[in-house]
């Protein structure tokens, strides 16, 4: 089975005793980003590791608030599913870490469809950060806050790697256009890969999708702040907003 867990943003103490008491034959879990992890993702995770639990994540935005804690997740890079399509029990998984900003992606400052974004990667994104920048100033706090802010950033080249491919189930940090801050790319991304079910995060919402599912072509399951769902739909730990809004 493949749970999906809501941003957990430094906490991860309560996946063990929601997954290993269930008896999965295998289980995986998926960190649907903004992890901020405390210290060395591997060191994090160990205790789910060493009870047979495969790991796999994507990046959120809060993943670059800081340099340590993308640090942290550096040793780990072979668990990124970002940009990529894998494996994972039999259930071919993509995964699109990030979230869309308008430096990149509306340049003239308006959500508009026609808009070309400004780079296409984030190799691009540094080079006109560069060119854009006094000499004098290219070592400033700003700059290098911008570089490590955009890394969080979704970009164009990901997004048309994974159009070229197909899956069964994506997984991102933003939503798509069925939350009222989703994105319809989001919905082209997944309708052009055949996927039945998109997992995200970020919003710390787990909304009903339900109606939107025929419109879609696609089931999409949003998962609540240290909330887990599994690969069904089913929610196995309610987020913390989840309890909050039914209490």
């Amino acid at each position: 089975m493949i749970y999906f867990l809501g941003d957990v943003h430094g906490r991860i103490d309560h996946v063990l005793p929601a997954i290993r008491p269930r008896g999965d034959a295998t289980a995986t879990v998926v960190f649907l980003g903004d992890i901020e992890a405390q210290c060395p993702f591997e060191e994090d995770i160990r205790p789910l590791t060493e009870a047979g639990i495969g790991v796999w994540f994507i990046h959120g935005n809060h993943d670059t608030d800081r340099q340590r804690s993308w640090d942290h997740l550096q040793g780990s890079w072979h668990r990124c599913l970002d940009g990529r399509v894998v494996q994972i029990e039999g259930v071919r998984v993509a995964g699109l870490g990030g979230i869309f900003r308008g430096e990149v992606w509306y340049p003239d400052g308006v959500a508009a469809t026609h808009q070309k974004p400004a780079v296409r990667s984030y190799g691009d994104y540094l080079a006109r950060l560069k060119a854009s920048t006094l000499p004098r100033l290219r070592d400033s706090a700003n700059v290098t806050e911008k570089a490590l802010k955009h890394l969080s950033t979704v970009f164009p080249e990901v997004v048309d790697r994974l159009a070229d491919q197909e899956a069964d189930i994506l997984v991102t940090h933003e939503a798509p256009s069925c939350h009222p801050h989703g994105f319809p790319a989001m919905d082209l991304l997944a309708q052009v890969m055949g996927v039945k079910a998109v997992f995200h995060g970020h919003h710390h919402d787990g909304r009903d999708y339900g109606a939107w599912e025929a419109k879609m072509g696609f089931r999409t399951y949003g998962v609540d702040l240290r909330g887990i769902t599994d690969m069904k739909g089913e929610r196995v730990v309610a987020g913390e907003f989840d309890y909050a809004r039914r209490y």
